[in-house]
């Protein structure tokens, strides 16, 4: 039974009292185990943060408590620093705490308004991110974040036997795997708070002249995003499926049973490669205690179903290239638009190129992270599985229930830890019906408190109404609203369907080149389902409050992704 409070929850501070569930959920959407958030989260990517905003110029190291209030979790659901992240708005010349909301966070009334402390104000960091804002602007490139795509790369080819380890070896590394965490956590910082730059000062520009409406197109297009990488490949083995009529037939059967090589050795080669180079991807990807498509193909499978169904004419290829040739029409359009105006010609171009350079290196570095996750993930699984073979444990998902101190103890005896795992693998699981508070606000309500999913009644929607969000990809399309939850689940979905949800991930990547549009119950312009969406070429509309839960499957809707609307066309009958 659920006590008042989940094992790895933390307490907020006064000097760090506020945290919201606003752009956290495409971190995390469900709660995390209690290893995947100790060992891969608290001894690494936490501490990473923590060093991401001090090189970046916000905070001193010492500021911070210990652990470092960089990340909430409460109710095992993980939640961002509001303060942490306003202090940006107050140390940043030119830049307030408002914008900050307005800019990662969204709208909501419990978010609380910002009071000004004696500590807050820093002229020395306002120096530091003065340089910051300098770099962001001018960079062409980011070489860290290069840097660690090859690392993590050789880090993939470097993975040892691991059925030749022994237990302690095993540990020993997913340990040594820890320090990489923390140091590509600390650029994923820098890419993650650059990526707001190129849509704030377009936004900003484009807002004098009337034609906000055009930020997303100029945001759209930009080529070489990893994410949307993986919906390319993805599309390819999409092709070799329609085209092949044992493969097809095989999918007809079902995806559980399918034996790839005996339907087609080149499918089974091509698909083993796309395990290989994209194994660590999938939903919750940052919880070691998660599955992904290596530990899983079946997730990438299900979606392979949904997506040979497409006809040909949606290749993603032909949507990047025409929303490649809007952009550079309306880069054109805009540079002799403010050609007269020397400021805002040079405000305008160093908009564009920081779009550009950082919301592709976002999606970069966060692939490039989840390898050796996946690698400390694999770790644990070849453990879990040995320890069941020989009697010492009853499910190898108990492994996942530990906390990173109990590892020494449990590799020493991991049979007396059994029965308290098995207690917590049945807690964890009541966490998934807690309706987790948008906003925690100096202090978490006891778990008692937390609204049910089993029990919450929502107000559906009705003909005719019109909920607006944010305007993430441009677009204007009408279908049929397809409510799916969870990415594993998606067969429901069909070719120009409008995929309607809380919120995404890289997992969801395939999903968007059968869905017509999206649109997500959170989000920003700089979040994954926008950036993707952008490539991809098809409408999205972020930050919907409880889309997908006022929005009735099979309901016919038009996603307006210019200028942020959902109207409601017709109710299902």
């Amino acid at each position: 039974m659920l006590g008042e409070k989940w094992i790895t929850d933390r307490t907020p501070t006064e000097r760090f009292p506020h945290y919201t569930r606003a752009n956290a959920g495409e971190v995390l959407a469900d709660p995390v185990t209690p290893l995947g958030w100790t060992f891969g989260w608290e001894s690494g990517i936490v501490l990473g943060c923590r060093d991401g905003f001090v090189s970046y110029g916000v905070f001193d190291a010492d500021e911070y408590g210990d652990p470092p209030e960089t990340f909430g979790l409460f109710g095992g659901y993980f939640y961002n620093c509001l303060t942490s992240a306003r202090m940006m708005g107050v140390r940043m010349p030119g830049v307030t705490p408002e914008a900050i909301d307005d800019a990662y966070f969204d709208a909501h009334p419990d978010v609380p308004p910002y009071v000004a402390e004696d500590w807050h104000e820093s002229p020395r960091h306002s120096e530091m991110l003065t340089e910051t804002g300098a770099y962001l602007l001018g960079a062409e490139s980011h070489p860290p974040t290069e840097e660690h795509k090859l690392l993590a790369q050789k880090i993939r080819a470097g993975r040892p036997d691991l059925s030749s380890l022994t237990n302690s070896e095993l540990l020993a590394r997913a340990r040594s795997l820890q320090p990489h965490l923390v140091a590509m956590f600390e650029q994923h910082v820098w890419v993650s708070l650059g990526a707001s730059n190129g849509p704030g000062i377009l936004s900003a520009l484009l807002a004098e002249v009337d034609r906000l409406d055009d930020v997303v197109k100029l945001l759209s297009g930009i080529g070489d995003v990893d994410s949307a990488d993986i919906g390319r490949e993805l599309w390819k083995l999409s092709r070799m499926i329609r085209q092949n009529s044992n493969l097809s037939n095989a999918f007809d059967q079902g995806v559980d049973d399918l034996i790839l090589d005996r339907c087609s050795e080149e499918f089974g080669a091509a698909f083993n490669d796309f395990l290989y180079n994209h194994g660590s991807r999938g939903p919750n990807e940052w919880d070691i205690g998660a599955d992904t498509y290596e530990t899983k193909p079946e997730l990438a499978l299900s979606m392979l179903n949904s997506m040979r169904q497409q006809d040909d004419s949606a290749d993603p290829e032909i949507a990047i290239q025409r929303n490649g040739e809007i952009r550079e029409e309306l880069r054109i359009e805009f540079s002799e638009m403010f050609a007269g105006n020397e400021e805002a010609a040079a405000m305008f171009a160093a908009g564009m190129q920081s779009g550009e350079v950082w919301l592709a290196a976002r999606e970069r570095q966060k692939s490039s992270i989840v390898k050796p996750i996946q690698e400390i993930r694999l770790c644990f699984i070849e453990l879990a599985s040995r320890l069941v073979e020989s009697g010492s444990i009853s499910d190898a998902d108990l492994i996942f229930m530990l906390l990173e101190g109990e590892l020494d103890e449990f590799i020493a005896d991991p049979s007396s830890f059994d029965e308290l795992l098995s207690e917590r693998k049945s807690d964890f699981a009541l966490l998934f019906d807690l309706v987790p508070p948008f906003i925690v606000n100096t202090k978490c309500a006891p778990l008692s408190e937390w609204d049910k999913r089993s029990e919450r009644q929502i107000d559906p929607v009705g003909g005719g109404d019109v909920l607006s969000g944010v305007a993430c990809s441009p677009g204007l399309v009408t279908g049929i609203a397809r409510v799916i939850l969870d990415p594993n689940d998606s067969a429901s979905l069909k070719p120009g369907d409008i995929l309607v949800t809380q919120n995404t991930d890289p997992a969801w990547t395939p999903l968007f080149l059968v869905a017509g549009a999206v649109v997500v119950n959170v989000g920003a312009i700089a979040s994954h389902a926008s950036i993707v969406s952008r490539e991809l070429g098809i409408p999205c509309v972020a930050s919907v409050p409880d889309a997908s839960l006022r929005i009735p499957d099979g309901a016919t809707i038009t996603v307006d992704g210019s200028n942020g609307t959902v109207s409601i066309d017709q109710l299902p009958n």
